[in-house]
């Protein structure tokens, strides 16, 4: 008789998780607890809701994002492929309609015969379960305290000091949860390390209606795909009164900006601008590539908006992350040209972000080395963006389906995307972990070094899809002898 598997959280890793074991003929339990028990970012009780952005990164062929998301399409991900169906237009990246996004993500899921979706707060793992962990990085604490007593309770099975390692481990996830999101006093006090948690940062959106046409123009960096971005321009006197009071102004509570420890591919723009006067536009603002038509020259700087949904009635702000008061938002931002008159459907927020020490506690698999029934996906487990996400839910779920199966666990290829991501969440120093995100620096070199970046990236992407491909064939092969029929 087969195992079912247990899957917790409903976000993008875990609901993707959920389908690739049904779609292998696996029974499925899926926790999600909202919306009995909310997050401080999450707004529904949809699964695989987005919460910071829309965009699902580059679709420009051979970049590291196109490469990850070529290998999911191969693969078969749902999610990828109901991203697709809900895009946006937003020049070469991948942007979706959240809400419809995650509106057929819910609907897909929950219809699925094999998924039984259970909407309630899990706090206890039996790790004699075949569990996927994928509770995102706004984990509870309840919850969190649990993976904190599975992580330190390797000792017997890892030697003295991995074990004394995943003792650590647990004790600084069960300390952050118990931490107040408010006091970052008590962090410091709490966290021997800061390698558990990071900060993460949302971008405000705006009404299109308010937003002033004849001040902007239409426009894709480098003419790349069709012109979906709306481009606010600035000279350089408009910057440097932005710039004054975005400095200036008040964050939600005083904070000892030094000691936060943010994620770096998303620090709010306040944050961002403190390290200089001209950082926001080699960053967020960059003119390069964003031509005005009417004037036939480079702005000094611009403030891109993208397209929020299908409807296209709202756009947000793109690389606008901020932890400011909502008043303060409303202040600063309408002094950049076309939003004088703005009207805010979100503002920026801030939220913490929690994860694993992943390279002491992980296989590559995402199995826990103690625990190997227990397997983790999703930001949780160190790795950061949604595409990110959605792959490693995709791994652990196939994987969980091997496990009720009894069939040999195979890590993806080195060389590949999927393999490259898990091998860095599994090999990083552990001592200085931090969440990655997909780039050419994760995947292996070229045994031959080629110096034009382009056809470097290419050969990259071209070797990797192949190692892909046969690793994918052969288990295919696995599943068919196991007489599972992976339905499409």
């Amino acid at each position: 008789m087969r195992n079912k598997v247990r899957i917790i959280g409903a976000g993008l890793a875990g609901a993707e998780a959920a389908w690739q074991c049904a779609r292998r003929g696996v029974e499925v339990e899926l926790f999600e607890m909202r919306p009995v028990r909310t997050t401080p970012a999450h707004q529904t009780g949809d699964f695989a809701e987005l919460v910071c952005s829309n965009s699902l990164k580059s679709d420009s062929e051979n970049t590291a994002p196109w490469l990850l998301k070529e290998e999911m399409r191969r693969a078969g991900s749902l999610l990828l492929a109901i991203a697709r169906e809900c895009a946006v237009p937003a020049g070469h990246a991948l942007a979706v309609d959240r809400v419809t996004f995650a509106a057929r993500v819910t609907e897909m899921i929950s219809r699925e015969a094999r998924i039984v979706v259970r909407r309630e707060e899990v706090t206890v793992i039996d790790e004699a379960e075949i569990t996927i962990v994928a509770s995102g990085p706004l984990t509870s604490e309840e919850l969190a305290g649990e993976i904190g007593r599975l992580s330190g309770g390797s000792s017997t099975q890892t030697g003295t000091s991995e074990a004394e390692d995943a003792s650590r481990v647990g004790r600084e996830i069960a300390a952050l949860k118990r931490c107040a999101t408010q006091d970052q006093n008590a962090v410091d006090e709490n966290h021997p390390s800061p390698h558990l948690y990071f900060y993460d940062s949302i971008s405000p959106i705006v009404e299109a209606d308010s937003i002033d046409m004849s001040r902007v123009y239409m426009a894709a960096r480098y003419d790349k795909g069709s012109a979906d971005y709306i481009n606010c321009p600035m000279t350089a006197e408009e910057y440097d009164t932005f710039y004054g009071a975005l400095v200036a102004a008040q964050a939600v509570e005083e904070r000892d900006w030094e000691k936060l420890n943010y994620f770096e591919s998303c620090l709010p723009i306040e944050e961002i601008a403190r390290r200089g006067r001209d950082t926001l536009r080699f960053g967020p603002m960059k003119p390069v590539g964003l031509k005005d038509p009417r004037t036939g020259r480079m702005p000094y700087a611009v403030v891109q908006l993208r397209q929020e949904n299908l409807r296209a009635d709202s756009y947000n702000l793109v690389g606008f992350q901020n932890h400011l008061k909502f008043g303060e938002q409303a202040r600063v931002l309408r002094l950049i040209p076309g939003l004088e008159n703005a009207r805010f459907l979100r503002y920026g927020q801030i939220h913490r972000n929690t994860y694993i020490n992943a390279p002491t506690l992980l296989r590559e698999t995402l199995q826990m080395k103690a625990h190997p029934r227990v397997l983790f996906a999703g930001q949780i487990c160190g790795v950061e963006g949604y595409v990110e996400s959605i792959a490693t839910g995709l791994m652990a779920g196939m994987n969980a389906a091997a496990l009720a199966r009894g069939e040999e666990l195979v890590p993806p290829p080195r060389a590949s995307a999927f393999g490259s991501l898990t091998h860095y969440v599994t090999h990083a120093d552990a001592k200085n972990f931090q969440p990655a995100n997909i780039t050419f620096d994760l995947l292996p070199g070229l045994e031959k070094k080629v110096r034009d970046r382009k056809e470097r990236h290419r050969l990259q992407c071209e070797l990797a899809l192949r190692e892909f491909d046969a690793w994918w064939a052969r288990a295919g092969e696995e599943m068919q002898r196991s007489g599972v029929r992976v339905q499409t």
